[in-house]
């Protein structure tokens, strides 16, 4: 966002309860033009109903959302500017890709050379252009995902939140879905916030990354400087962090900072390989170490690939400390 520019959308101090049970605890964060917010965090944390709450589809119980400077708690969710795009993409099924795409562009009462540029463009950006035609019920679960976009996109949001779009696709497809979105959001210059468990998905995909951790949002700042420096123990071996305690401090390393030894490291932790499997031309380790967790390893191109049962030891080449054990910082159930 640069100098001085309001953001978009201004997420102040909002709390939801459901059935009288506090889901949502103050949460707040902003969000800038054409950026991409990662709002992450374990299942049951709270990040779906959020989203609900901003869309209007629950009522907050206390906090202020601002759309480009406009409270719009009061406003119906149909009027409020967001659309929301979750793991049913909802299309009319029975329908072509382009009645699906022009359902917002008609809606404004554009003429149909107007809804006909607007779609293409739409389908351009998702990389469908040629799929017009084609009935919905005759396309893959891949290609749903992506015309769901298009029609989200021609609905021109001031913000398109995204709730776990990806969930419950094959692996291969979920990956270049990541990239397919990602780079028509960044076409679009629509401003963005994606609900995700998967931190891979997280830390790929954002600009900037929000943790929430039991209803709270716990850090909220740039994806690399949330991942480099987590906040506490909990959210550390969420971002998938080996962490264990030395005297009452808590200690975080992560596989990406670790290199397996034969034993010659002096500075290393003692630990043991419990599996061991080589993809390509590289092995992968899935070790124990001696304070108690366990981690999986890449080794460099080439290098032996030690059998379950070796014992070696582990180097970081950085850690994270914590002062001291807390209770938020106890391991997530």
């Amino acid at each position: 966002m640069a100098a001085g520019s309001p953001p978009v959308l201004s997420v102040r101090d909002v709390s939801v309860e459901l059935g009288g049970r506090a889901v949502v605890r103050s949460a707040s964060f902003t969000l800038a033009p054409g950026e991409l917010l990662v709002l992450m965090g374990p299942n049951g944390s709270g990040k779906s109903t959020l989203l609900r709450a901003l869309v209007g589809f629950e009522p907050i119980r206390a906090g202020a959302i601002d759309l480009e400077g406009r409270d719009i708690r009061r406003v119906p969710p149909h009027r409020r500017g967001l659309v929301l795009l979750g793991q049913d993409p909802g299309l009319f099924s029975h329908r072509t890709v382009y009645d699906n795409v022009a359902y917002a562009p008609r809606l404004r009462r554009s003429d149909e050379s107007t809804v006909s540029v607007e779609v293409g463009r739409a389908l351009e950006l998702v990389r469908l252009s040629g799929f017009e035609r084609r009935l919905v019920d005759q396309l893959s679960g891949g290609e749903r995902q992506r015309v769901a976009l298009a029609r989200a996109l021609a609905a021109r949001p001031s913000v398109l939140l995204l709730d776990e779009p990806f969930e419950g696709l094959d692996p291969d497809v979920r990956g270049e879905l990541r990239t397919e979105f990602r780079e028509a959001l960044r076409a679009a210059r629509v401003a963005t916030v994606l609900v995700t468990h998967d931190r891979e998905e997280g830390l790929r995909m954002g600009d900037r990354t929000a943790l929430l951790f039991d209803g709270r949002i716990v850090a909220e700042g740039p994806t690399e400087a949330i991942f480099a420096h987590p906040p506490s123990p909990v959210a550390a071996r969420f971002l998938g962090y080996a962490v264990w305690s030395v005297d009452g401090i808590s200690i975080a390393g992560h596989p990406s900072d670790a290199r397996w030894g034969d034993g010659r490291l002096a500075s290393g932790l003692p630990a043991t390989v419990i599996d061991s499997t080589v993809r390509g031309s590289r092995g992968w380790l899935r070790v124990r170490l001696s304070t108690g967790p366990s981690m999986e390893l890449e080794l460099d191109p080439n290098e032996r690939t030690p059998e379950p049962g070796t014992t070696g030891t582990v180097d970081f080449r950085r850690l994270v400390r914590y002062p001291r054990d807390r209770p938020e910082d106890r391991p997530l159930a």
